[in-house]
């Protein structure tokens, strides 16, 4: 994307859950911004009612759980554009994580994802946290798809 990819988002809100499995509480995605492969955007304002929100603060459980529904949105979209099924996908490990700052509530998350490969319902990617420019969180995961019968 030429311009900055987090002015106005695809998909957000209520639309958003027909892209993914996760069901309140414990959606920790609020509004995709697109793709520009092997890119995707995604973000959260953290609420004070928030699964993963402890004394103000969301936390790293909270900060992973939303990358992987980084990638699950990435996903279901293209499901959606295939007219395919939403898979269900599993954290399959979390590798080289680094937290630099706990989001304070209110913080507004947003979250570049690359897919470094995919390969037989294996997704590998890595992520990028930001509130505002300050870099909250990065590191790579993979994802394992759980495919229909």
């Amino acid at each position: 994307m030429e311009t900055d990819p987090f002015l106005a988002p695809w998909v957000e809100g209520e639309a958003l859950l027909s892209l993914i499995p996760q069901r309140e509480p414990v959606v920790m995605v609020d509004r995709f911004y697109g793709l520009d492969e092997p890119f995707s955007y995604t973000g959260l304002t953290v609420g004070e009612a928030n699964l993963f929100n402890r004394n103000g603060r969301f936390t790293e459980y909270g900060i992973t759980e939303h990358i992987a529904q980084s990638a699950a949105v990435r996903i279901g979209y293209a499901c959606m554009k295939r007219g395919e099924a939403v898979p269900v996908g599993f954290i399959g490990s979390v590798d080289k994580m680094d937290y630099y700052a706990s989001p304070a509530t209110g913080d507004e998350l947003h979250t570049i994802l690359k897919v470094e490969q995919e390969i037989f319902g294996l997704t590998l990617v890595s992520a990028k946290v930001y509130v505002k420019e300050r870099l909250v969180a990065e590191g790579k995961m993979k994802i394992f798809l759980k495919k229909a019968l």
